[in-house]
């Protein structure tokens, strides 16, 4: 079979999406009118990537305002949570829970439910992980929900995201765990990691060894508005620990990295059997169009480490995690899906699969 390749997620919106966002967010129009732009956008990016050739797509995460916060409609937040500090400056911050239980207000399987109607393609839908969401709840605690029910409430609701998406036919559930190298920027004691690698299992686990082959994790050090939070990380911290994530797939950032065959030897020994390794072929944050005879040079080195039959390519990370970064346009995202769908084929043809 020839070499696997997926998306990572997301893809710019347009600029029209975006004045409606902007404009619906003022109150200056109607939801049914968010709705149809929303929806027109779904279907041109659907067609998008079907034109690039893509064996798997995504929905571009057009009707998310983020990766990140899908689930947190109708929580009790205050805006002043955790700040997540960017290279180039500039900071995200998290919402912070004030108030329990805590229940998803969207599931994922509404989005892929969506993409799901307007393909023929084998659609993935990617989750926000359980350690990311648990960055919510404050150190301080919340007065009459312990921290442990909120935990408890968390995996139930993660389990439930997913499961629902595998019980609609999803083609691969892709878990982002995109504050892992962070952790370790946070705590190069390795604690928090470890925590957070701990509680994403303790959602694994509720999928029995066969499910768990559609169900991956993916690592990067976050890409947004060309900068990345933690890229000044060794990537050998964090990948021992990674892989203790019971994963049937991984999808790891590579093309922007600047020893990969450092990195992909650390793979090579860590790999699990059956677990199928996804590496970045190209590298979102840049915007220089990958060749798809790059991308052939970069699956090739792959090949020297990661077998045949685990390996996959994909994007390092996706091109818009939030409804606001426009620092990469469509046009250069679905031109570099091409070159990495291309890239994969010359390889897969060259290496004779």
């Amino acid at each position: 079979m020839p070499i696997s390749t997926e998306p990572i997620g997301s893809v710019p919106r347009s600029s029209e999406l975006l004045e409606v966002m902007t404009r619906h967010t003022a109150g200056a129009i109607s939801d049914a009118e968010l709705a149809a732009a929303q929806d027109l956008a779904l279907r041109e990016t659907i067609a998008e990537f079907e034109a690039t050739g893509s064996p798997v797509i995504s929905d571009g995460e057009q009707t998310k305002p983020s990766f990140a916060t899908y689930p947190m409609a109708g929580l009790k937040l205050a805006p002043d949570g955790v700040v997540i500090p960017f290279a180039d400056g500039h900071t995200r911050q998290l919402p912070r829970l004030v108030g329990g239980p805590f229940r998803y207000g969207e599931h994922a399987v509404s989005y892929l439910g969506a993409a799901q109607k307007l393909t023929r393609v084998p659609v993935k839908q990617a989750v926000i992980a359980a350690s990311a969401l648990s960055l919510l709840y404050p150190a301080e605690g919340i007065a009459g929900y312990s921290r442990e029910a909120f935990v408890e409430d968390l995996i139930r609701e993660e389990v439930s995201d997913i499961r629902e998406c595998l019980d609609a036919g999803v083609a691969c559930v892709q878990i982002d765990f995109t504050e892992g190298r962070l952790a370790l920027k946070l705590d190069p004691s390795g604690g928090v990691l470890n925590g957070f690698v701990d509680l994403n299992n303790r959602v694994l686990t509720n999928f029995s060894a066969e499910e768990r082959k559609g169900i991956g994790v993916h690592t990067c050090p976050r890409g947004d508005h060309d900068s990345t939070h933690s890229a000044d990380v060794d990537y050998l911290g964090l990948l021992p620990v990674l892989f203790r994530l019971e994963a049937g797939r991984f999808y790891i950032q590579l093309a922007s990295e600047p020893d990969r065959r450092r990195v992909l030897d650390a793979a090579r020994k860590l790999l699990k059997p059956g677990v199928k390794l996804f590496v970045g072929v190209t590298d979102p944050i840049s915007r220089r169009v990958e060749t798809a005879e790059e991308v052939r040079d970069r699956v090739l080195e792959a090949a020297e480490f990661i077998p045949l039959e685990a390996l996959g390519t994909t994007d390092d990370c996706g091109f818009s995690p939030f409804a606001d970064d426009t620092s990469t346009s469509r046009e250069t995202a679905f031109a570099k899906i091409r070159s990495r769908v291309e890239g994969t084929a010359l390889a897969s043809r060259a290496l004779g699969v």
